[in-house]
């Protein structure tokens, strides 16, 4: 199997942020399940109008919270990444548009603050990340109705934690999904350096897979595109698809949501928390930027050879 993608990445900790929010979560009693406020609250979050150049249309700026609802869930969010998708979605010309005014981010992790009396799935200090994208997750905290998210273990690191949603997912299922590798295949990809392509390497690891990466020539087989930010087209010649049998497939993992149950997307979500669990999964390389300094972090992720994943922190 052949993957194509775009955006790379470099390695930088949150352990400050972390900490804070450990600090923080010592502070809860023996919670009740349901903890509700009514009372109205003012949160910074990342906000565009109207589609175009991300670092002119993002504004950052004050929101009210909503009050916990029933079946809500009031959440601190703890950090998100910028991914080539946020930055698709922002320009206009991404498969899944929210509505306008929209917060950014499809990706991140944050901690349950309150829940309403209805919710059973999660409770205060849980930590939780979106069940799909367009959520909005580039503020310092929301309220979104429990079967938006998705709990997670807290003692993940937090840079997996923040990343778990987009890029392994993604990783997992084109290895499953469209070839019937067994252990000492091999994997051939380009763009492994990107967000996908580390999270593919190490999940062929655990696997049993053998991979080969950063090539030049497409072999046989099934290449599978999951992104293009350089906007060209995918080129391959008539001999190989005739004499060597290529395969052209495209990966899209809303799509892939859609076409199967919540259910198995957090069956998904659990088998990818067991490899980071157990050491076989480490978050891409990243950089952490403040939420205030965003328009350094949108600026950064949209330069071609990008060397490190952005992620705003909200402490």
């Amino acid at each position: 199997m052949w993957g194509c993608g775009a955006l790379l990445g470099a390695r930088a900790g949150l352990r400050l942020c972390r900490e804070l929010f450990l600090a923080w979560n010592r502070g809860w009693s023996a919670a009740a399940p349901y903890s509700a406020s009514a009372e109205p609250s003012r949160v910074r979050a990342l906000v565009y109008g109207h589609h175009g150049d991300p670092a002119k249309v993002v504004e950052l700026k004050n929101l009210e919270l909503a009050a916990v609802g029933g079946s809500d869930v009031h959440v601190k969010m703890l950090a998100a990444p910028i991914n080539p998708s946020d930055i698709n979605m922002i320009q206009g010309n991404y498969g899944l548009l929210p509505k306008l005014p929209a917060v950014g981010g499809n990706e991140g992790v944050g901690q349950v603050v309150a829940v309403g009396s209805s919710v059973t799935g999660v409770k205060p200090g849980d930590w939780v990340i979106p069940a799909s994208a367009g959520l909005g997750t580039w503020q310092t905290e929301a309220v979104f109705s429990e079967e938006a998210l998705i709990s997670i273990p807290r003692d993940l690191p937090l840079q997996s934690a923040a990343t778990l949603s987009v890029n392994p997912c993604t990783a997992y299922r084109m290895l499953m999904d469209f070839e019937q590798l067994q252990p000492g295949d091999c994997v051939i990809q380009n763009a492994s350096n990107s967000g996908v392509g580390q999270a593919v390497i190490q999940i062929a690891a655990a696997l049993g897979l053998r991979t080969v990466n950063v090539v030049r020539d497409r072999p046989g087989g099934t290449m599978v595109t999951y992104g293009g930010m350089a906007k060209q087209p995918v080129i391959a010649s008539v001999s190989q698809l005739i004499f060597k049998d290529l395969k052209l497939r495209g990966f899209w993992l809303s799509q892939w949501k859609k076409d199967h149950s919540p259910a198995q997307f957090k069956e998904l979500i659990v088998t990818l928390c067991g490899l980071i669990s157990r050491g076989q999964l480490t978050a891409p390389a990243c950089s952490e930027v403040p939420l205030q300094d965003y328009q350094r972090a949108l600026e950064a992720s949209v330069q071609p050879f990008v060397s490190s994943k952005q992620i705003l922190t909200m402490c």
